[in-house]
């Protein structure tokens, strides 16, 4: 039997969060923006999807189809970040939330909504830890640099994908940017750990950032 992620100090599911740093917020921003158009079938934004799919689990800074898609000018205006990094977790978390959203007919990402852990709890039954996807998440928890992260992540964001299940990808995005600042890994398995842990089986809420209601099948981009 695979042993789960420690549980220090459990947080409540409930507990307020704090506002999404600047990589969050244009992420958020971002995110709502496409998936707005991809929900209402605007062909530009489903062409977008299909660019961003390219580099779910790659090092997206090295995917061309990415180039352009999203402007990064605000991160590099300030000056408190550390430029690279910023881009790199924008680009992987706009990516991973492009293939959650194919062929889906409601928003993948919710803000506020679940964290990694928690959103990874949801897969398994309430009573039990399911042991191959218990170890999918260890596996992402213990990744040595970005680009494995993120094709350890797109495991799981398929996973997510095929139950239906949303994400915060503007959180998931700033736990990115943390990730790669010194002892970062350590926080973000530590906090991923605990939003495991303090996931409790509630009735997941079908309602989308967008007021779009019931998981339905997209046939759009099922390709």
């Amino acid at each position: 039997m695979t042993t789960a992620p420690p549980a220090t100090a459990p947080a409540s599911p409930s507990r307020p969060r704090t506002a999404p740093g600047p990589v969050g917020a244009l992420v958020g921003k971002e995110i709502a923006r496409l998936q707005r158009g991809y929900l209402d079938d605007r062909s530009e934004a489903v062409a977008a999807l299909a660019r961003l799919r390219r580099g779910a689990g790659k090092d997206a800074s090295s995917v061309p189809d990415l180039w352009g898609l999203v402007d990064l000018g605000p991160l590099y205006e300030d000056r408190s970040l550390r430029h690279d990094a910023a881009a790199d977790a924008v680009d992987t978390a706009m990516a991973l939330w492009a293939l959650h959203q194919q062929s889906r007919g409601t928003g993948m990402h919710r803000a506020p909504g679940d964290e990694l852990g928690a959103a990874v709890r949801r897969l398994m039954p309430a009573s039990e830890i399911d042991d191959p996807v218990l170890k999918r998440f260890v596996r992402a928890g213990t990744a040595p640099t970005l680009t494995v992260l993120a094709t350890r992540l797109r495991e799981i964001v398929l996973l997510l994908r095929r139950e239906d299940l949303a994400l915060d990808y503007a959180l998931l995005a700033d736990q990115l940017y943390q990730w790669q600042q010194p002892g970062g890994p350590d926080r973000i398995r530590r906090s991923w750990g605990r939003s495991f842990h303090a996931h409790r089986g509630t009735p997941t809420d079908t309602t989308d950032t967008t007021g779009t209601t019931a998981a339905a099948t997209d046939p759009k981009d099922a390709s």
